[in-house]
């Protein structure tokens, strides 16, 4: 089935009625492709994670509807029926080894399926299969998650995330607390898995490097609502309006627009250290021929 995920005319306002009402989601209309790397960027309080509470009805509508694939998510929508739709999304939330709780990695990773009632040898399976697809070797599976490192940890708790087979995986600041090396590799593997496996990736992240390298389309957010949309290539243009906003951009695209200040000249800005080396490359051999 195709997971496309669209919000139609959506608001959401927490304890709506009482007087701490906040609005926080104003008139949503914005659509996640099946398949695609979808990055949500935006200052904090901007209504990322509450759109993540949305994906797999975490948070209902205030007014407006979610479809998730061809599941309608409204304000009066029954929480009976839900499961089946939260097997299909699943959420890495920040810091998600801090949800870490049973003796042994393999029991971690098999209380997931467990619960949606896959059986105990099904589950042991999926344990092999995604502690091998995050990257950790499978005699992590007899240890304690408490013994392990905290990269290590992250992995596990992702790997329980991957073993509910979701077709959409959600992310939120997924390398929050990582070491630069430890940030490239959790997002290789995601780029990996994504391919590997077929997923829908929604980032939530304010690492704008990491929405140049991986994402194929990018919503901006300011205060509740959309403020832009596009492609990486698309968004990172407008370097100026970014700063405006106080947003980060990508370094390539820092740089290159100090070089442009000096009189480089781009037929559009480089987003990636691969694309601005190219230029550089393809510079140094134009030199070379003249």
């Amino acid at each position: 089935m195709v997971m496309d995920i669209r919000f139609e005319q959506v608001n959401f306002t927490y304890q709506p009625n009482s007087p701490f009402e906040q609005r926080v989601l104003f008139d949503l209309d914005f659509e996640i492709k099946d398949g695609s790397y979808h990055a949500i960027v935006g200052h904090t309080g901007s209504g990322k994670s509450t759109i993540l509470q949305h994906l797999n009805a975490l948070l209902k509508p205030t007014s407006g509807t979610v479809m998730i694939g061809d599941r309608a998510i409204k304000p009066d929508t029954n929480n009976k029926n839900l499961k089946p739709l939260r097997k299909k999304v699943g959420i890495v939330f920040q810091f998600p080894e801090s949800q870490l709780f049973e003796e042994t990695v393999a029991k971690d990773i098999m209380f997931g399926p467990k619960n949606f009632g896959v059986s105990e040898e099904a589950a042991q399976r999926l344990a092999e299969e995604y502690i091998e697809l995050v990257g950790l070797p499978a005699e992590t599976l007899t240890k304690s998650p408490f013994d392990l490192s905290g990269g290590q940890m992250r992995r596990v708790a992702i790997a329980g995330v991957l073993a509910m087979e979701p077709e959409v995986l959600v992310l939120d600041e997924p390398t929050a607390g990582l070491d630069p090396q430890g940030r490239r590799e959790m997002m290789a593997m995601f780029s990996a898995l994504q391919k590997q496996k077929q997923l829908t990736i929604v980032l939530v992240t304010h690492l704008m490097d990491d929405v140049a390298d991986f994402a194929d389309y990018v919503t901006v957010m300011e205060k509740g609502r959309v403020v832009k949309q596009g492609t990486p290539k698309e968004v990172f243009q407008e370097v100026a309006w970014l700063e405006e906003k106080q947003l980060g951009v990508p370094t390539a695209a820092a740089f290159a627009k100090k070089l442009q200040a000096k009189g480089c000249q781009f037929a559009e800005l480089p987003l990636t250290a691969t694309q601005l080396a190219e230029w550089i490359v393809s510079k140094g051999e134009a030199a070379h021929d003249e």
